[in-house]
């Protein structure tokens, strides 16, 4: 029998007895509700209450009742800001020094967060709250996201007593790879019946708040809402796309200007403040061909779209608490996790995974297909030129320590104790926000945590400068280190230096600037060689703040370097054998056969009893591939950014059990597919270009929830038994081995 704790008495009978209950943890009397909306890779202008003429008439609302931080600093990246929010530690501490892809070996990138860095939600559990997740968690490593676990990794594992949305750090917004607590599901609708996610995710949001209120009316309620949004894809309905046609032909420097100009008007930057020239690699506007600003225009509307559809439905979950009575007494934050992303590349991306494979866009192409952009069949970015515009008037982008990549809008909304309408200029950082909002609840993290030692906060609360009079308040922050894939910053006292990395280069010899933050807001007056005394104090401080954070080693790896540097047990990339016997759950992307980069085999146990179905569906229309039956007839098809090859079996599938699959023979960036029936060759065909990293989405056995070609509709469940499915997959090569190769892939392609 456990000892648990009891304060009462046990006599021989009830009535020698005395009965003594715990007590239930209860927030105080009248606490607030806490609600943090975080958008995806939206720059410090988009919202445009920051100065974009992107419509937000919510978020806008949100400020106008509220106050607007507009010296609001992350980490760079999602991932990493994320777990800053929630813990209020610095991003290297908790293990998250980049996406929680990545596990190095080392304890500044295990892509998981300590149990000594209680999160949030698991702080105000323990007080009583109702704690809710909806949207992108990217807080797990990502062998972990696989039907089975390990789940402790996983939201309800970290505070939230419910969760619904999506594990990794982007998903398709018409077809999401959802997960529902601790299970994968399958979205409720297809995009041909008007299904999105947000507009699901929000129903979620609002139906945890029903629930809640209904069931525990005297208890408070914390909702993570953590919108796709503007991750790419950027993808919205019909009706929002249209209405942004044509909005953006202008260009990036027209735009820019006004947004810059607006900026001034809305006192979010100083009158004097200087727009800094385009960031490398930006052509203007002007000297793209004509073809390249079509595809740049129609990214950028697909973007402004997404924006404004999301915010529409943030509108609705707005409404809703009021419908409550709950918007009033609601701590409400609306932020961004980075700034704007340039992984796009310098003339956008129809296809996002040709960034991640290192392919350049087919511009020539791409503009033939203008019309699906924004919809199911694209997966879109848009270039650097655009990202430099939703990051007026800083410099740079996501993933870099200029103030492009960390500077955000934030905006905090409580009307029952915070007067709205303010700016406010104090510098102040993610690690804050947790300790911003404990303070508001009359509470702190504890020193410890069922029973684990907690790391120390590095986070300072911005609670006084939320007061009438807080807008003169001088910042209470101290110093704060940036880094970055070897990019790096430290900001102290006003004062910011900082160091763009190139790969490879030596970190004890390459420049920094020096910047007057205080009195330049977009970092445009480098003082280097005029401070060089100054300059040589806050690099010295860097290297004291990184040794006090775990920033070190300094890694500057990337790409796929970066996601075969991890080593650790259960790697799939380890495994050459895999054998599903369905019906399974959903494979995310993660755990799925490693089949990007290799050859192998894929064989079915199985006996048709039907005309069709899928076999094996990995990817989406937007790049994968499936085997499939159709007509009895066996079919391979691989999906290369919407180029098909397909090969058709030579003969039917036999009437009773049998074993069908597929050879890829992989040679470089091409192979060849062999169909094979109980052994025997039976249709081959050359694939001429094969993916490195195949999809961003998972794989489905049995059916195919996201079509990989317009062959069959959805969900196309394999018409028979299916017995097992096995994966045979070639040994990866050595890192180095795949480097020279890849290398000498890209020049016989001409890509160098």
């Amino acid at each position: 029998m456990s000892e648990e704790r009891f304060e009462g008495v046990i006599g021989r009978t009830v009535a020698e007895s005395t009965p003594w209950w715990p007590a239930v943890p209860r927030p105080r009397a009248g606490a607030p509700n806490v609600v943090i909306v975080v958008f995806d890779d939206v720059g410090f202008a988009h919202f445009r209450n920051y100065g974009s003429t992107i419509a937000t008439p919510n978020l806008d609302r949100l400020a106008a009742g509220g106050v607007r931080f507009v010296n609001f600093h992350t980490t760079a990246l999602c991932s990493p800001t994320r777990a800053s929010m929630l813990t209020g530690r610095n991003h290297h501490a908790v293990g998250m020094r980049a996406i929680s892809n990545f596990d190095t070996g080392f304890p500044n990138m295990r892509g998981a967060i300590p149990k000594s860095a209680a999160t949030l939600a698991e702080v105000l559990r323990t007080a009583g709250y109702g704690t809710y997740m909806v949207g992108k968690w990217h807080l797990s490593p990502m062998h972990e996201t696989g039907p089975a676990g390990p789940f402790h990794n996983w939201p309800l594992a970290r505070g939230f007593d419910r969760f619904y949305g999506f594990l990794q750090g982007e998903t398709d917004q018409f077809r999401p790879e959802l997960v529902e607590d601790n299970h994968y599901i399958d979205p409720p609708a297809t995009p041909e019946a008007g299904y999105h996610v947000t507009e699901d995710l929000v129903d979620h949001a609002i139906g945890f708040a029903h629930d809640h209120v209904s069931a525990a009316p005297d208890r408070p309620f914390f909702t993570y809402l953590a919108f796709g949004a503007c991750h790419s894809p950027h993808q919205a309905p019909q009706a929002y796309l249209d209405k942004y046609r044509g909005a953006f032909d202008e260009g990036w420097d027209v735009v820019r200007a006004r947004w810059f100009a607006r900026q001034k008007e809305l006192g979010i930057v100083p009158a004097d403040t200087v727009l800094p020239p385009r960031n490398p690699g930006v052509k203007a506007w002007d000297a793209l061909t004509d073809d390249e600003r079509r595809f740049a225009a129609r990214l950028m509307e697909a973007f402004a779209a997404f924006l404004e559809h999301t915010d529409h439905h943030l509108g609705r979950y707005i409404d809703a608490l009021a419908r409550l009575g709950q918007l009033d007494n609601t701590v409400f934050i609306a932020m961004s996790d980075n700034g704007a992303s340039q992984e796009g590349g310098p003339v956008g991306v129809l296809d996002e995974m040709r960034y991640f494979n290192g392919l350049p866009e087919d511009v020539a192409a791409a503009v033939r297909r203008l019309d699906t952009i924004g919809g199911p069949d694209s997966h879109t970015n848009y270039p650097w030129g655009w990202a430099m515009a939703g990051n007026t008037p800083l410099k740079r982008y996501k993933q870099n320590t200029h103030a492009g990549g960390v500077r955000d809008p934030f905006i905090l909304h409580w009307p029952a104790q915070v007067r709205g309408g303010g700016i406010r200029r104090q510098f102040h950082h993610v690690t804050d926000v947790a300790p911003t909002v404990l303070e508001l609840l009359g509470m702190a993290f504890p020193e410890s945590h069922n029973g684990v030692a907690q790391m120390p906060v590095h986070g300072t609360s911005m609670a006084y400068a939320l007061a009438e009079d807080g807008a003169a308040a001088p910042s209470r922050k101290g110093a704060q280190y940036f880094e970055m894939f070897g990019h790096r910053a430290i900001w102290h006292d006003g004062w910011k230096a900082v160091c763009y990395h190139e790969p490879g280069a030596d970190f004890d010899t390459e420049q920094w600037e020096l910047y007057h933050a205080d009195a330049d807001a977009s970092e445009a007056h480098d003082l280097a060689a005029q401070h060089p005394e100054k300059l040589r104090r806050m690099i010295e401080l860097w290297w004291l703040e990184a040794g006090r954070n775990g920033v070190l080693p300094l890694d500057d790896r990337r790409g796929g370097e970066l996601f075969k540097s991890a080593q650790f047990r259960g790697n799939t990339a380890r495994r050459t054998r895999f054998t599903y016997y369905p019906p399974v759950s959903r494979q995310s992307a993660d755990v799925a056969p490693p089949t990007g980069n290799r050859s192998f085999v894929i064989s079915a146990d199985l006996t048709l009893t039907g005309t069709a179905g899928a076999i094996v569906a990995r990817g989406s229309a937007n790049g994968g591939y499936v085997l499939f039956v159709a007509d009895r007839h066996l079919v391979f098809d691989y999906n290369y950014f919407h180029t098909h090859t397909q090969v058709r079996s030579t003969r039917p599938l036999p009437a009773g059990p049998c074993t069908a699959g597929v050879r890829v023979d992989r040679v470089g960036r091409a192979g060849t597919a062999t169909l094979v029936i109980d052994g025997q060759d039976c249709g081959s065909v050359e694939v001429r270009a094969m993916a490195t990293m195949v999809s961003s989405t998972g794989m489905d056995v049995g059916r195919s929830i996201a079509p990989v070609c317009h062959d069959y509709a959805p969900p196309f469940v394999f018409e028979g038994e299916l017995r097992s499915v096995t994966f045979e997959v070639a040994a990866s090569r050595p890192p180095q081995a795949r480097k020279e190769a890849l290398a000498a892939e890209r020049v016989t392609q001409g890509l160098q």
